[in-house]
């Protein structure tokens, strides 16, 4: 029998201790739920009854999908007794089956959502497409009880985790709600969620931008066999890549180019470091620098054709802090001042 690579698992791999008790003990509440003893699993997964005890201790990512494992076979459950029925072993993987022939995301995560539905009636699940951003939300349609934390945010996992493994792409997240009160160990769901956390929301979901529907699925029948025999768990982490990273850049630049004009600002609004940003563009082959100058320069040329202002308020608003450092930039962007080049007007450029 294959292990699911979907299993609840909270951090990358890692020596790191820093999955809360809390999930341990929803665990064991499924297992309480179907009349079963959690102590192998516990063994196996190298937990003290001290540890479980303790509200505030922190296993490692490791041992928690040791644990999953075990319960998801034990019980042969693995939505580990959140729902009125159980999802037998395997189920995970089905959806991930029926959703990888897909010819994008976009259908891809409708089909995940549609087949959800045949394992169980407590939730729904559903994809929002707008223009610019999309959400994937969870309806409840069951008390889910004692477990309604844990089954949330491990839903919207499965889903995070098989999307950035299709796409083969990190999808930075604009937003994960969740609608409970921030829990104790609130600390390690940005660990989860690459993103902004909202607590307190109307329903559980994650909203992240549209264009990355759009994107063509890059796994076959293969690399789901490999996938789903892996033991380790799909994490968002695996994906240093993000397959939309220059647009979603020059889309910020475009925004705001004076607040965004230091990598630190812009990295900040993309949720990751700038060490990172400048990595992942250069994967992408591209830099910061020819960005902003692509950027400020298609700005400027449009202030300057279309409107009257004063170059030094131009130089402004394409982020320049004065006319003289604009004025040199736009030399070397087009051979001539800015001055010049509005003169000329619209015509004598093409």
């Amino acid at each position: 029998m294959t292990r699911t690579a979907l299993l609840p698992s909270t951090l990358p791999p890692g020596p790191a201790a820093a999955t809360p008790m809390a999930f341990v003990q929803a665990i064991c509440a499924g297992y309480a739920r179907y009349g079963q003893d959690p102590a192998a699993a516990l063994r196996q997964a190298r937990i003290a009854p001290q540890q479980l005890a303790d509200p505030a201790a922190r296993i490692t990512s490791a041992q928690f999908e040791t644990l999953s494992g075990a319960a998801m076979q034990a019980l042969d459950d693995e939505a580990l007794g959140w729902f009125s029925r159980r999802l037998p072993w395997g189920s995970y993987g089905m959806l991930c089956r029926a959703s990888v022939t897909a010819p994008t995301l976009g259908v891809a995560l409708q089909r995940w959502c549609r087949h959800h539905a045949l394992l169980t009636d407590d939730v729904r699940l559903h994809l929002q497409a707008g223009r610019d951003h999309a959400v994937l939300r969870i309806e409840e349609c069951q008390p889910l009880g004692a477990l309604r934390e844990f089954c949330l945010l491990t839903l919207l996992r499965y889903l995070h985790g098989f999307a950035c493994w299709a796409v083969d792409s990190r999808i930075a997240l604009r937003e994960a709600a969740f609608p409970f009160p921030a829990p104790p160990h609130a600390d390690v769901y940005p660990l989860l969620f690459p993103g902004p956390i909202r607590f307190g929301a109307d329903a559980a979901g994650t909203t992240f931008d549209a264009q990355y529907l759009a994107l063509p699925l890059v796994r076959d029948e293969a690399a789901t066999r490999a996938m789903l025999q892996r033991a380790l768990p799909l994490t968002v982490r695996q994906y240093r890549r993000d397959r939309l990273l220059v647009d979603r850049v020059r889309e910020l630049l475009q925004q705001a180019p004076r607040q965004l004009a230091h990598a630190e600002g812009l990295a900040a609004r993309l949720h990751i470091s700038a060490r990172t940003l400048h990595r992942q563009l250069r994967e992408e082959g591209a830099s910061l620098q020819s960005l902003k100058d692509t950027v400020r320069r298609d700005m400027a040329l449009d202030l300057l054709r279309r409107t009257a202002r004063p170059i030094k308020q131009v130089a402004l608003a394409v982020g320049f802090q004065n006319e003289k450092s604009f004025a040199r930039a736009f030399r070397g962007w087009t051979g001539q001042g800015p001055g010049a080049f509005r003169q000329e007007g619209p015509h004598g450029h093409g």
